[in-house]
């Protein structure tokens, strides 16, 4: 499979306030258990932080990725040939495109941490998804490498 002109990937990893949030599961796991002593305190507090911090690493370990002639996002990989055209939403419109505009029938891949997102239109006509709305931090960069790879394929 050939490489896109302009690789694109990204992962939509969590904010770093949720590590703080990690360590304070821990240590509200460490104040239920401290009428049990030392040791009961220390296993609350690494395995609340532990787990708290595995809920957070996963929740925020999805990528998007622009490789040869695909888009993968998540778990779903599309080729760019039966994608259309692009929009690059700001935070206001993102958050419309999330709310109230959202069609039932769209891929969404959304972070509510990431403000911005880009949306592309699904020109599959075998394909009942109207469009993808793909949370990014960068939606400019994803359009353009989007973008190259279909002027890539045809």
């Amino acid at each position: 499979m050939p490489l896109s002109a302009t690789p694109y990937e990204e992962r939509l990893t969590a904010p770093r306030s949720w590590w703080l949030i990690s360590f304070l599961v821990g240590l509200a796991m460490a104040l239920v258990l401290l009428p049990f002593g030392t040791l009961p305190l220390l296993g609350g507090l690494v395995g609340g932080t532990a787990v708290a911090a595995v809920m957070a690493s996963s929740y925020g370990s999805l990528r998007i990725r622009v490789v040869g002639d695909s888009l993968i996002a998540g778990e779903a990989k599309i080729p760019v040939t039966a994608l259309g055209a692009t929009e690059v939403l700001d935070a206001e419109e993102a958050r419309a495109w999330r709310t109230y505009k959202a069609d039932t029938r769209a891929f969404l891949l959304l972070r509510s941490y990431i403000p911005t997102a880009l949306k592309v239109e699904v020109i599959d006509p075998e394909d009942p998804t109207p469009y993808l709305y793909l949370s990014s931090r960068d939606p400019e960069r994803l359009a353009q490498a989007l973008e190259a790879a279909r002027k890539a394929v045809a």
